[in-house]
């Protein structure tokens, strides 16, 4: 049987909590941080921060933590300090991106660690976040403002579209990686086993063998689901106006002959005609030349599985800042259209 996968990841570029996160100087009690995939670093300042993730305990077992209120703040600097800052902000990753948590006076983050989690908190994979909701923006609501857009956008349609998907002769997959940040080169990242484990062992297990999986491979395809880049008003210039995606008009087929995306003219045809079945429109995106695409999921599925790929998304604006902005129309229509890729 063939398959039909939608791939998406689930990480956003952030500031994480180091090992050792407490820092007490100057009066002021800081969390030390460290800095994960490409931030776009000033988008973080003076921004109310919350913490989430998980704590491992020494037993092995695992906390879900999140403080739902803001923690901390990356304070900027005043502009009586800084006279010059509005002709160029350069910010020191290690010295300028610490937050700050209270005063000398106050807890340690390693104290509110042990209050969520107990004492025997042994280690923690805890993220920075802005505490700000989710809003729709503009006269007519039809911009949403949120962070980390990039991508669990992609991942809810992603599972909308699988729990909606209609029986067929192929098997439905959603798969939302890791890590594709920073190179998807991990356990649960695009790089490593996990999808082709659990297809080579769906396979298996209905009595197929080596040659079968292959064959069912051939025979796929998969969406790889992952943000683009929308025309910005304020820098036309960074665009090709010909490929240049608008907000509102529905997924964009990414493409990129340097094989950034995995998208050649088959699997792009399969996805428009998903998106002409669904009744949602299409666009496409391709980079200016003098600007070099970033890459997905997309070229590194269709490597390892060797399975055709097209990469997709919703445009938007502001990727990789701690609050990004979209088309409220736009991941329904992408759904849509995974929901049609999916019951194909």
């Amino acid at each position: 049987m063939p398959w039909r996968i939608v791939g998406a990841h689930t990480d956003s570029p952030c500031l994480r909590v180091k090992p050792s996160p407490d820092i007490s100087r100057h009066g002021w009690r800081q969390i030390a941080i460290e800095i994960y995939g490409g931030v776009l670093l000033n988008s973080w300042l003076d921004r109310d921060l919350g913490i989430a993730g998980r704590i491992v305990r020494t037993d092995g077992s695992t906390v879900l933590v999140d403080s739902t209120t803001a923690l901390c703040r990356v304070p900027q600097l005043a502009i009586h300090l800084d006279r010059s800052v509005n002709d160029g902000l350069r910010l020191d990753r290690q010295t300028h991106m610490t937050p700050v948590l209270g005063t000398d006076n106050d807890s340690a983050l390693t104290e509110w660690i042990a209050d969520v989690a107990g004492d025997d908190a042994a280690t923690w994979d805890l993220c920075l976040y802005d505490v700000t909701p989710a809003a729709l923006i503009g006269i007519d609501r039809s911009l949403l403002a949120s962070g980390r857009l990039d991508n669990q956008l992609s991942c809810w349609a992603g599972v909308r579209a699988l729990v909606g998907s209609q029986p067929s002769n192929a098997i439905a997959v959603l798969v939302a990686n890791d890590h594709e940040e920073v190179g998807s080169a991990s356990v649960t990242g695009a790089a490593g086993p996990l999808l082709e484990q659990v297809m080579s062992r769906h396979v298996h297990a209905r009595g197929g063998d080596i040659d079968d999986r292959h064959r069912s491979y051939a025979t796929s395809l998969c969406v790889s689901a992952d943000n683009a880049h929308a025309l910005h008003p304020n820098y036309p210039e960074r665009h090709d106006s010909g490929h240049a995606p608008r907000i509102g008009a529905g997924p964009a087929v990414k493409v990129n002959v340097n094989q950034r995306y995995a998208t050649d003219a088959a699997s792009a045809a399969a996805f428009i005609a998903a998106c002409t079945t669904a009744g949602v429109p299409h666009q496409t995106f391709s980079s200016n030349n003098e600007m070099p695409c970033g890459s997905t999921i997309g070229p590194i599925t269709a490597t390892r599985l060797g399975i055709d790929t097209v990469d997709v998304g919703v445009p938007q604006l502001s990727m990789h800042s701690a609050r990004e902005l979209c088309g409220v129309d736009d991941p329904v229509a992408l759904a849509s259209a995974l929901t049609v890729h999916l019951s194909a």
